[in-house]
């Protein structure tokens, strides 16, 4: 069963948008990234993702932040300041 939370499949998807866009750095440099740590997503993944239309792992969740320089308490503190 897929679960939602406000009709969205992820709470973080707007976030990870946002830490990207502040790194100048596409959704194929992020894919790129993630698949060399051993992640296999693609830019319509990330797409999907940014756009709260994807569940997010736990673990790509914390991938995605060390590739952006984001810990995961300052992402969870933007989560509960929404």
């Amino acid at each position: 069963m897929i679960r939602k939370f406000n009709g969205k499949k992820n709470i973080s998807g707007e976030l990870i948008e946002k830490y990207r866009n502040a790194k100048h750095m596409t959704r194929e440099d992020l894919a790129k990234q993630l698949q060399l740590i051993g992640l296999n997503m693609d830019r319509t993944h990330i797409f999907r993702i940014e756009k709260n239309q994807l569940m997010l792992k736990d673990f790509e969740l914390i991938a995605i932040g060390k590739i952006l320089g984001v810990n995961y308490k300052e992402l969870e503190k933007e989560i509960k300041e929404k």
